[in-house]
């Protein structure tokens, strides 16, 4: 990642310690959850609240500078892998979470069998399986 002050002030968004400490923490954890990502925080600037993480990965997020993915039954996770068109694939068992590149290529990956009258932009797949460690633990 480029200097993160100047990715936020190119991007809009008010410089300040603790917004530039969670685009470390998320570009050095991908797939984080904000607990994590708040610990990673702490060790870069020492004391910060969970709420204000909250609010910064809201700010990020909401100005499409990081990525917020909701798998069903888990808690949100953040990347900073954002602008292009990849979907994710998630051990069932373990949590692992990694990037899986959209099989067309072009927006939106998917097309749908009837799109309602709806103008499709994004279309957001999650594959669900065992990953490699866990396959060999079982």
């Amino acid at each position: 990642m480029k200097d993160p002050a100047d990715f936020l002030r190119e991007n809009g968004v008010a410089v300040t310690a603790q917004r530039i400490a969670v685009l470390k923490a998320v570009s050095r954890r991908s797939h984080a959850t904000a607990d994590a990502i708040a610990e990673e925080v702490r060790s870069l600037i020492g004391t910060i609240s969970k709420q204000a993480v909250y609010d910064v990965l809201g700010v990020l997020s909401g100005k499409g500078l990081i990525r917020r993915i909701q798998p069903a039954g888990s808690p949100a996770l953040y990347e900073g892998r954002v602008g292009d068109n990849h979907h994710h694939i998630i051990c069932r068992t373990c949590g692992k979470t990694a990037d899986v590149d959209c099989a067309v290529g072009e927006r939106p990956c998917l097309t749908a069998a009837d799109d309602s009258g709806f103008v499709i932009d994004e279309a957001e797949v999650i594959y669900w399986g065992t990953c490699p460690d866990c396959q060999t633990k079982s």
